[in-house]
């Protein structure tokens, strides 16, 4: 009972039990060697008794200590455990933890509160980003329709034409960063949409979408296929990777060739700067590399980049499960 008469929560009345506990073990172990040392010095005992003691007094306190630490190991185990996303957090509750001592659950409820947070700050994270990426197909729907519309109008210049190209493209290029904006919102639902792929098919007609969007720049889109493989996944998702990395390679190059090359179980990207062209610093990755470092991360394709010789861009996805082309 407190000053006022309400009664005191019982992880509050515990709190500092923990330390108290802790003190009273190594309190007592110090008491127990002290007297058994006493014994062998007044004679009291053999010095093989007193040895014995000592060693049992140690094994007694260890297994005390073991036994109080013990709610700290589970603590430590779950916080190990724990992935950011993880909806679960009701383990953490101090409740859940048996013979919970007061600083225990003080420090089970700071750490349930920080993975709340951080719990809650995803999901808001994703809903803005679907909401988002929902509210621009509409405008982009729109452009599309009204590019086309005015791309059929018979008197159109030729400037006209070359605006609605443009226009047309920039449609196209935001709504490859709205699907892969999607894709990163879509957190539990990583499944979607898989099947089993051949990746150069998926490659050859991504390049085609490719060189439609960089019509108009002086870049020039190559695949090699040295080698052939399949995945299971979703083409969609392997589509949006492989276009973010185009892009960012031929935004680093500013012109020349990007090359795509299909290994065994890899995909690269690599690019070179022209000899007349200044190549962008290697340290500025852009923000579509973000969105492509992110999407190999959720469906664990390792990707890795690398800048040779200060003009040589070479960025490598890696798929750690890939399946042979049936026939």
């Amino acid at each position: 009972m407190n000053t006022m008469g309400a009664p005191v929560p019982r992880d509050v009345r515990a709190r500092g039990g923990f330390q108290r506990r802790l003190l009273l073990i190594f309190g007592m172990q110090l008491v127990a060697v002290g007297l058994v040392c006493l014994m062998g010095y007044y004679n009291v005992a053999p010095a093989a008794a007193v040895m014995l003691l000592i060693v049992i007094v140690s094994a007694l306190t260890w297994l005390a200590t073991e036994r109080t630490w013990r709610q700290v190991s589970t603590l430590a185990q779950w916080v190990g455990n724990w992935k950011e996303g993880q909806a679960d957090l009701d383990a953490l509750q101090p409740d859940r933890l048996r013979q919970t001592d007061g600083d225990i659950a003080t420090l089970a409820r700071g750490f349930h509160s920080f993975a709340s947070r951080i719990a809650g700050y995803n999901e808001r994270e994703r809903n803005f980003t679907r909401d988002a990426s929902h509210e621009l197909r509409s405008p982009l729907t729109v452009i599309k329709m009204s590019t086309d519309m005015l791309s059929d109008e018979a008197g159109l210049s030729d400037f006209g034409k070359r605006s609605v190209q443009r226009i047309r493209r920039a449609t196209r290029e935001m709504e490859a960063l709205v699907e892969a904006l999607l894709i990163l919102a879509r957190e539990a639902d990583n499944g979607q949409g898989e099947q089993e792929f051949v990746v150069n098919d998926v490659l050859r007609d991504e390049l085609a979408n490719a060189r439609e969007m960089l019509h108009g720049h002086p870049i020039e889109l190559k695949l090699e296929e040295p080698a052939a493989f399949a995945l299971h996944g979703s083409p969609r998702v392997f589509a949006v990777l492989c276009w973010q990395l185009i892009r960012h390679a031929s935004q680093y190059t500013g012109q020349g060739i990007v090359q795509v090359t299909v290994l065994p179980g890899m995909v690269s990207v690599s690019a070179a700067a022209a000899d007349d062209h200044e190549a962008s610093a290697p340290g500025q990755r852009g923000f579509e590399y973000a969105i492509a470092q992110r999407i190999s991360e959720r469906f664990a394709w390792p990707l890795s980049l690398h800048v040779h010789g200060g003009n040589r861009y070479v960025a490598e996805i890696r798929f750690p499960q890939p399946l042979p082309v049936s026939a």
